[in-house]
């Protein structure tokens, strides 16, 4: 077990408890997603609630080299081009990879 990830990830989690309680990878994704729509509130679809999630993975990963930002369309949603598929990873692995970049993003953000 990584530690300082383990830790870091409790921050960011702590963080958001007051006001989300108790949340796991994908809420903070979505969570990452819904700032970066920059919408506020909205009344979503199922498939919308995953397309924001998608946004959340994207703009984590990003960073990372898989994917690139290329813009907002028309109705301000942001798109991103898939640059290098992430690596064959069993789950726990893929969790642990998204809470670096999570955290990279919050660290980046001045959250934590």
């Amino acid at each position: 077990m990584n530690f300082e990830l383990e830790a870091n990830w409790q921050k960011i989690l702590n963080f958001f408890r007051p006001d989300h309680g108790d949340l796991d990878v994908p809420s903070v994704l979505f969570l990452i997603g819904i700032q970066e729509l920059g919408k506020g509130a909205l009344a979503l679809s199922k498939d919308r609630k995953v397309e924001v999630m998608h946004i959340g993975v994207c703009t984590v990963l990003t960073p990372y080299g898989y994917y690139h930002f290329l813009g907002h369309d028309k109705e301000g949603w942001p798109h991103f081009d898939n640059i290098e598929n992430l690596p064959p990873l069993d789950s726990s692995e893929q969790k642990n990879i998204l809470k670096e970049a999570i955290i990279s993003y919050f660290e980046s953000e001045n959250i934590i």
